[in-house]
């Protein structure tokens, strides 16, 4: 993924966290201010990678990234897609493991961790592009890193 392209996700994230848009035309139009060049086409594929959906809640339909789903659907086929697209290193470090992401997805990986955990988890904390990933053993950090380090090198 290209820098501009990190940037325009970030910036995408940012904004979905931060307003209640409700179409995709407000959204090319918020990217535009903040200085990203964007089509209706453009963000409609981003809101895709980043996991975005509608969702209607308070009498309001509007788009909502994976951290703020009651419910958000993981399993192994859904973690390893967002590994192979977002995460970027692997690396134990005594009982956590340290994921690297580029800016503004580690929360991603963290939500799919944390719906659907591996047995040597124990818990999460996303920073904006750094995740720690709690083991319960340094044995089992280093197990899972190296499995983890598998998926990305697939």
């Amino acid at each position: 993924m290209t820098d501009s392209r990190n940037r325009r996700l970030a910036a995408l994230a940012d904004l979905l966290r931060r307003l209640s848009l409700t179409r995709q035309d407000e959204l090319v139009a918020a990217l535009r201010e903040a200085g990203h060049q964007v089509t209706q086409a453009t963000v409609s594929r981003d809101l895709d990678q980043l996991g975005a959906v509608k969702i209607r809640r308070g009498g309001e339909t509007r788009y909502t990234l994976p951290d703020r789903w009651d419910v958000v659907p993981a399993d192994e086929t859904r973690v390893r897609a967002l590994f192979a697209e977002w995460v970027r290193s692997a690396e134990p470090a005594g009982s956590l493991v340290v994921l690297k992401t580029p800016p503004g997805s580690a929360h991603l990986v963290g939500v799919a961790l944390d719906a659907n955990p591996p047995a040597a988890v124990v818990g999460t904390i996303s920073g904006d592009d750094t995740l720690f990933i709690a083991c319960r053993s340094p044995a089992d950090a280093a197990a899972q890193a190296q499995e983890w380090k598998a998926w990305l090198a697939s």
